[in-house]
């Protein structure tokens, strides 16, 4: 199957640099709207949809490949492949962020540098790490999903946007994650909020900005400040914002971050 197919690839713009843009879970592409445009008057930029998300082909997704994120790991380095020219910055958001973390430790000739935003290594807390939750909170979670994934999508989604004050962003992202294949969703919750990258973390010699919430219930503050300990080349920016999406929720604040990294990337 053609990549372009498979992921639902879209390219635009054009410059000395490429700019991939990597969703979260439950999500797809059009989060990127209100960052990815105002790139592509200075570099390509490249968006697509992880598989079994947004407009990728369903057929494509296989629960064996996809039981880790290896294999979208896999999928990203396909698409840089074919679409992306010159030096790749990729921008990934939660869980996206450690797809690029794996595919940058595998091929680290063809991502240059990361932006991260709102990632976690390891949701569960583990003696001294704190991710946010305990095993009980995470099992309780993926058990609420197998038995009413619908319920606790309208639930949850305004929760994990935040936002107070824009509460359309959290019924969009609760209509993204409602128009998710639930059995796909539910899989990839399970490989989404049971992995641990911790010890890969050291193994990503590429320069790494982490987006950071001041307040995100999926990705607290520990998180992002333990990262920046671990990963060997890490700039942490923490913006002012109240949920998981600051993309969407404090793009401009989101951008200003952007810009200075890119900025001492040449950019």
């Amino acid at each position: 199957m053609p990549v372009e197919r498979r992921n639902n690839v879209q390219t635009l713009g054009d410059g000395p640099a490429t700019l991939v843009f990597s969703h979260g879970f439950g999500c797809d592409q059009n989060m990127w709207r209100f960052l990815a445009p105002q790139y592509a008057t200075r570099f390509r930029t490249v968006t697509f949809d992880l598989v079994g998300a947004g407009g990728s082909d369903i057929k494509a997704y296989d629960p064996g490949k996809y039981g880790s994120l290896s294999g979208y790991a896999d999928d990203l380095l396909e698409i840089v492949d074919e679409f992306a020219t010159g030096p790749v910055v990729l921008v990934g958001h939660s869980v996206s962020a450690m797809v690029g973390l794996l595919a940058g430790i595998r091929a680290p000739n063809k991502l240059a540098a990361h932006v991260m935003i709102g990632p976690s290594p390891c949701y569960i807390n583990d003696g001294d790490y704190v991710g946010g939750f305990t095993r009980q909170d995470i099992d309780s979670l993926l058990d609420t999903l197998e038995s009413n994934y619908f319920g606790w999508a309208s639930s949850m989604a305004p929760a994990i946007m935040g936002a107070p004050a824009q509460p359309e962003l959290g019924e969009e992202l609760a209509n993204s994650f409602c128009r998710t294949d639930p059995d796909i969703a539910k899989h990839f919750a399970r490989v989404t909020f049971l992995g641990d990258n911790r010890a890969d973390l050291p193994k990503l010699a590429a320069p790494v900005l982490i987006v950071q919430s001041s307040d995100d219930l999926i990705a607290p503050l520990s998180v992002g400040e333990y990262m920046q300990r671990n990963l060997p080349n890490c700039t942490l920016r923490v913006v002012e914002n109240v949920g998981h999406c600051p993309h969407l929720s404090a793009p401009c604040a989101s951008a200003d971050a952007m810009d200075e990294f890119l900025a001492t990337l040449g950019h």
